[in-house]
């Protein structure tokens, strides 16, 4: 699969994930759909999903998107489980590094939804208790700046982010 349509394929999984956890509205995931089929997938249920109107959306993305996605190979798994509790994390670390979040609204996003529940996201949310800390001018001991979070969100969104999803078609 080239880059281009594993890109779509990844940010139409990353929709669904975060639609699915009320994170994001189902006419992104429409959205997402229409990229994907601009990039080159092409399946009956994508063109369905696609074709969806920004009103239409809200009802019909329920039904059309695991089809689309399991004709993709894409995977979609409840996001209360630790899996899909990790999906959503890591869709949101591709949000950030996509400029879609800045790190402090990605280590907040983060923090609130998994708390210091989650390991894969613990780190983030010691970092987002950092941003805490400068925002109030709380002395802290380890003296860091908000550049300094910052870059170590950044590297955190990396490791998150991961690799590419597997994807047929």
């Amino acid at each position: 699969m080239t880059s281009t349509r594993a890109a779509a394929a990844l940010a139409l999984q990353d929709r669904a994930v975060l639609w699915h956890a009320g994170a994001s509205r189902a006419s992104d995931v429409v959205d997402a759909a229409c990229d994907a089929l601009v990039a080159g997938l092409d399946t009956p249920s994508l063109r369905i999903l696609a074709a969806c109107t920004r009103g239409e959306a809200d009802y019909d993305v329920h039904d059309l998107l695991r089809p689309a996605l399991d004709e993709l190979g894409l995977l979609f798994g409840p996001v209360g489980e630790e899996a899909g509790r990790e999906a959503v994390a890591r869709a949101l670390a591709r949000r950030m590094l996509g400029g879609e979040l800045t790190p402090s609204e990605f280590t907040f996003a983060v923090h609130q939804r998994f708390g210091h529940t989650l390991p894969l996201t613990e780190r983030l949310a010691e970092l987002g208790d950092a941003y805490d800390t400068l925002a109030y001018d709380i002395v802290a001991h380890d003296h860091r700046s908000v550049d300094e979070v910052d870059a170590e969100v950044t590297a955190e969104a990396r490791r998150l982010a991961g690799r590419l999803p597997s994807c047929r078609s």
